[in-house]
């Protein structure tokens, strides 16, 4: 990456040359970020992002594209083995662009979909009155128990039978623990409803076994393809060919379910695909087919038991009590803090983390009362147990001493004396 950029655009260059530095002297714990490889960064900054191709394989609306050709169609074929799909398609620019595209494809504007309260896990676009998805559906949110702060399955199908919801969603992208899909799909069945899983936090779990894949309870399927699928930033939407309410939905269509997706994503919703972020979701498919990708989704769930139980075992309450996936949420309404304040804390100390909604928050959106926390990053950089047990250690202290500037300062100091000992990106300078 030496030379072109810094000698044209110095500003820019120094930029990414910084951000690059704080990565390697911090603890990532953003649960929703990760660290990409050099195959998957060289993917990315190739001159596949030179090419416009409007449409799909074989069938595209400009010339020349018969090697963008190639790199989609492999995408595709590697997305359908990692994950066990009938179809997929890769064009997606994110999470939010694919959620859209899926509700587009099944739904009418105005259609009630049953989705996760925010405050209690869910995400933006399952149903914020400030997103689109509140603006274009009639969204009824299920919340989480007040006691166990767990989904209730039966509140869940009291509220479907009640809303007689068109489509159910399944997922979250604050909620520290596994997923019944089998059982959303049941509900689901039972109301004639569609179900839908956002997998965007675990779709390298469920892709490699460690978590229950939705593939098989799910009529749609989306997810991003960075946090625990290691790839570049993106999204894909994954679905069976037919379409299991036809009959009932879109009698009316010649269409099945992969073909309302694929129009739905374009001409629907999108124009020209980022053909150089396909290409790097195609390499990122490749790895995570890879027996280790396996071994690392177990480590990332590994690690994450042992940073709660350190937390726990330091004075740190979680929402739950624990986790069974990659992250967890750090509930601070003992400590009278917000997580605005712990944040930048920890920001402080080189310990990188979100400011997040807990369930039945008393306090905003802009301060809430909690913190999430993710391993994907940590463990992508090779750290293990004993990395886990300092980190949660140091978050601690920083939560019990928040003012104490020389706890931070030794705090600081331990954080860059680990990330040293973890090397990332050595040999990359811009």
């Amino acid at each position: 990456m030496v030379g072109f950029l810094r000698e044209f655009d110095p500003e820019i260059a120094e930029a990414i040359q910084n951000e690059i530095e704080r990565e390697r002297a911090g603890v990532e714990l953003i649960a929703s970020e990760n660290f990409v490889s050099r195959a998957v960064l060289e993917a990315v900054g190739s001159v596949m992002t030179n090419k416009y191709s409007e449409g799909y394989p074989k069938k595209r609306y400009y010339g020349g594209n018969e090697f963008i050709d190639v790199s989609e169609s492999l995408a595709i074929e590697r997305a359908k083995k990692l994950f066990g799909c009938q179809h997929v398609n890769v064009q997606p620019h994110a999470g939010s662009q694919a959620n859209m595209e899926a509700y587009f494809a099944m739904l009418s504007l105005g259609d009630t979909i049953l989705g996760m309260d925010l405050s209690c896990g869910g995400h933006l676009t399952h149903g914020s009155s400030v997103n689109f998805s509140g603006k274009f559906y009639r969204f009824i949110s299920y919340p989480v128990d007040p006691e166990t702060k767990l989904i209730d399955m039966d509140a869940v199908r009291k509220l479907a039978i009640k809303e007689r919801p068109k489509l159910i969603l399944s997922g979250f992208s604050a909620y520290p623990r596994s997923l019944d899909f089998r059982e959303f799909m049941e509900i689901a069945h039972e109301v004639d409803a569609y179900h839908m899983a956002d997998i965007a936090h675990i779709a390298g779990l469920c892709a490699t076994g460690v978590h229950q894949s939705p593939i098989e309870y799910c009529d749609v399927v989306t997810t991003t393809t960075h946090k625990t699928l290691r790839g570049p930033r993106g999204a894909m939407i994954m679905c069976k060919e037919e379409d299991r309410l036809h009959d009932k939905y879109r009698a009316e269509s010649k269409k099945n379910m992969a073909q309302l997706i694929d129009s739905a994503v374009f001409p629907g919703m999108q124009g020209g695909p980022l053909d150089h972020v396909i290409a790097a979701k195609a390499v990122a498919f490749k790895e995570a087919l890879q027996p280790e990708f396996k071994e690392y989704q177990k480590r990332v769930v590994s690690n994450a038991k042992v940073l709660a139980e350190t937390l726990m075992e330091n004075g740190i309450d979680l929402v739950t009590g624990g986790t069974e996936n990659h992250l967890m949420m750090i509930d601070l309404t003992k400590t009278g803090l917000g997580g605005k304040a712990i944040e930048k804390a920890l920001d402080e100390v080189h310990i990188f983390t979100n400011k997040n909604m807990i369930p039945f928050d008393k306090r905003t959106p802009f301060d809430p009362s909690g913190i999430r926390v993710g391993t994907p990053a940590t463990t992508t950089r090779g750290m293990k147990h004993d990395e886990m047990k300092i980190i949660g250690e140091s978050i601690a202290k920083i939560v019990h001493n928040i003012y104490d500037e020389s706890v931070k300062a030794r705090v600081k100091s331990d954080i860059l004396s680990l990330t040293k000992r973890f090397p990332l990106y050595p040999e990359l300078k811009v």
